[in-house]
């Protein structure tokens, strides 16, 4: 049974005596019955508190007296919005609300499109929130349950919400702190929890040690309060009165006070980390004694964990993969930081959680390059194949990322996406010119500068934008990197020479102001491939004095006016996009790509489009230009992923060639027949 629950005051009870309704007609008895009800005045409230009190008081009583707050939709409706602002809620996360009550937010969450379900101790309630799930055709789970002994799954629940002050209703903080500790375990890496809880500092200080308010027309309750023996709870009393029946109910409940330092160091005990604290105002109805909800925190935390093991039905069928990363241990000079960050590692449980989403698979992950060259012989025969992700490269060494395939290839173990040839190829942006302008495929005008030139003639008009000639994320491409004189462009050489290295040779393009389009491609010429929606960039968040560029601001920095640059689905005639993918599918077989490939494009001022680059292993990322596109043409990630695994799989005979026509699915997002301009 959740052994904490929602309630607007935090004014529970540990002793309940409802009003009978077959009074004998006796007087005498009458007035042993009446005694029953209360047991008048006492010397020490902490001593008829007892250690269950929270198991029977979640009845209609509570939400007569706490009505005020939680039976008052319009309050629910604007903490809800607090919450989902707060947690930056997204609709395909599943959210838990436990200690749910009678249900409100949970059915308020549903009600708004978010994946929530409730649990919690009382019968009576969670019938209740049954009940009006049933009515409204909300489809919500809800469960009978203890906190702290969760019936739920390791790694399931994105968000877990403890709301309305329904924290630390126990004798002992360490039973607070199992409950924390389930709630870490059943919590996704990188899941949320949010408490809303009692500021206990205030209230030691401020409590009113008696009190009462009036209900409704006919019933009141009267309340005694003192601070237990040890000072660390608040002790209440609650003595509930109808006009007609008199005393109803007369219970006793305690209340831990945690301080915002206690608390925080409670949740880091359990395993949670970036701790944050927010006040927020208690509304209500009568606005009288707000007890408990007094003054209350918001406190949020993330969990930073590995995914758990899981078991594959039907292991013996299952494909083992090999997934091969990045090494976190190690520098990276192309992050802003050189090394990964919380953003790289929540990128990488990201992708952990949707391959877990795949049936018919075991993944096993490796991203210790010391060893990587005598661990990878010993994958051999013990997996099907590997799944390579490690564009970061060999020591996170961007020069190095065809190394890895290249090992793959030495050892004879298969792998996904372009081999050491392809990487090689497209590394070098003038060569993937060369070989486009050999094919008729159109590029922007170009001078390629070698390390050793002091004096060049660019031939081409201004605006020019100068690059590194071989690299990968838009490493050195910025908002400076924009010439608009011979002055300027020497300026900017002299500057990425001395930022990158004199050994670095540099491409100085036409910059072109048309739209900004990328093409992915996933599959392989000889089996199935699917282009993948085109997209754009939506530069319109950007200040009109900035370039439209999506250099390495836009994907690096978020304090940068670049990070607002979005997708969006490309508008372009329909020639100019037919004329782009025909373009790609016949790069991707002439560079030799493999298994997924994206390509980025750029039209002039004329709306001609021009290749910019060629991107084989393209970012993998939950929130990258391939996830968008896939998501443009009907796929989640984890769909998208498991599309690349199919299309290798089928490049190595492991599965039959599919027929578009049998899967219900288009080669190609248009009649490509036409030979078009």
């Amino acid at each position: 049974m959740v052994l904490f629950r929602k309630r607007s005051r935090g004014e529970w009870a540990g002793m309940i005596d409802e009003v009978h309704t077959d009074e004998p007609p006796d007087s005498k008895r009458k007035a042993k019955h009446r005694d029953k009800r209360t047991i008048g005045p006492v010397p020490n409230l902490e001593e008829h508190v007892k250690s269950d009190w929270w198991r029977g008081i979640f009845n209609r009583l509570y939400l007569k007296t706490d009505g005020d707050v939680v039976d008052d939709p319009g309050i629910t409706e604007r903490e809800i919005d607090r919450i989902a602002r707060v947690l930056h809620l997204q609709p395909h996360e599943r959210v838990l609300d436990l200690c749910c009550g009678q249900g409100r937010h949970t059915l308020e969450l549903a009600r708004r499109g978010y994946n929530a379900e409730g649990l919690d101790q009382s019968h009576y309630l969670i019938q209740r929130a049954r009940s009006t799930a049933k009515k409204e055709g909300l489809p919500i789970r809800f469960r009978e349950g203890d906190a702290r002994r969760l019936p739920y799954r390791t790694d399931t629940y994105d968000v877990v919400l403890i709301l309305g002050n329904s924290f630390g209703y126990f004798d002992s903080v360490e039973e607070d702190l199992r409950i924390l500790t389930e709630i870490r375990r059943i919590l996704k890496p990188w899941g949320r929890v949010l408490l809303d809880v009692a500021d206990g500092e205030y209230l030691r200080e401020h409590f009113q040690p008696r009190s009462w308010e009036w209900i409704d027309d006919a019933m009141f309750v009267c309340r005694e309060r003192s601070l237990s023996f040890d000072e660390q709870r608040l002790i209440s009393r609650e003595v509930i009165t109808d006009v007609e029946k008199g005393v109803v109910a007369d219970q006793f409940y305690a209340e831990h006070l945690y301080t915002p330092e206690a608390l925080r160091r409670l949740l880091e005990r359990a395993g949670f980390s970036g701790i944050a604290f927010q006040e927020i105002a208690t509304e209500s109805q009568r606005n009288q004694d707000l007890g408990m909800m007094e003054r209350r925190h918001i406190v949020t935390a993330h969990v930073r964990k590995e995914w758990s093991a899981t078991k594959t039905k039907g292991r013996e069928k299952a494909k083992h993969v090999a997934v091969l990363l990045g090494d976190p241990a190690r520098p990276d000079a192309l992050k802003p930081s050189c090394a990964f960050d919380d953003d790289d590692f929540y990128t990488i449980d990201q992708m952990k959680a949707a391959l877990r989403e795949l049936s018919g698979y075991q993944f096993t992950y490796h991203s210790k390059h010391e060893t990587l060259i005598q661990d990878l012989p010993r994958l051999k025969g013990k997996v099907d194949y590997v799944f390579n992700l490690c564009d970061e490269g060999f020591n996170n060494d961007p020069r190095k990322e065809l190394h890895v395939p290249a090992l793959l290839e030495m050892y004879g173990i298969p792998y996904t996406g372009a081999g050491p040839q392809s990487l090689a190829f497209c590394y070098d942006k003038s060569l993937v010119r060369g070989i486009a302008k050999e094919m008729g495929i159109p590029v922007p005008d170009a001078c390629f500068i070698t390390p050793g030139d002091r004096t060049y003639d660019v031939g081409m008009k201004f605006p020019a934008i100068v690059k590194p000639n071989a690299g990968d994320s838009s490493y050195g491409i910025t908002q400076k990197s924009i010439a608009h004189t011979i002055e300027e462009l020497a300026d900017i050489i002299t500057s990425l020479r001395t930022t990158l290295g004199y050994d670095c040779s540099l491409l100085v393009e036409e910059f072109l102001t048309g739209k900004d389009i990328s093409v992915g491609i996933i599959g392989n010429p000889s089996g199935y491939s699917m282009v993948l929606p085109v997209i754009e960039e939506d530069y319109s968040a950007l200040p009109p004095d900035l370039p439209r560029i999506c250099g390495y601001e836009a994907k690096w920095l978020p304090d940068s006016p670049y990070w607002k640059v979005t997708s969006k689905p490309a508008d372009l005639p329909e020639g100019t996009e037919k004329m782009i993918v025909r373009c790609c599918l016949a790069l991707f077989e002439r560079l030799e790509c493999r298994d997924y490939c994206r390509f980025d494009w750029r039209l002039d001022e004329h709306g001609n489009p021009k290749l910019l680059e060629v991107n084989p292993n393209p970012g993998w990322c939950w929130d990258g230009h391939l996830a968008r596109m896939a998501k443009y043409a009907g796929l989640n990630y984890s769909e998208m992923l498991g599309r690349i695994l199919k299309a290798a799989e089928e490049r190595f005979g492991m599965e039959p060639e599919r027929d578009a026509r049998e899967t219900g699915e288009e080669r190609l997002p248009f009649d490509l027949s036409q030979e078009t301009a």
